[in-house]
């Protein structure tokens, strides 16, 4: 249940929030900061 949660939550990121891997880390703003981290955890908790 929680990691068919997580696939579907994944999914959604995928296609709604933006990606930031073309950027550096360190001259992102705290917001998209969070959001890279927002799906990090998702994506490990996915799997």
């Amino acid at each position: 249940m929680r990691k068919s949660f997580f696939k579907l939550i994944n999914n959604l990121n995928k296609k709604i929030l933006p990606s930031y891997l073309d950027k550096d880390p360190a001259k992102l703003t705290k917001f998209q900061q969070a959001i890279v981290a927002f799906r990090y955890y998702v994506l490990i908790q996915s799997k």
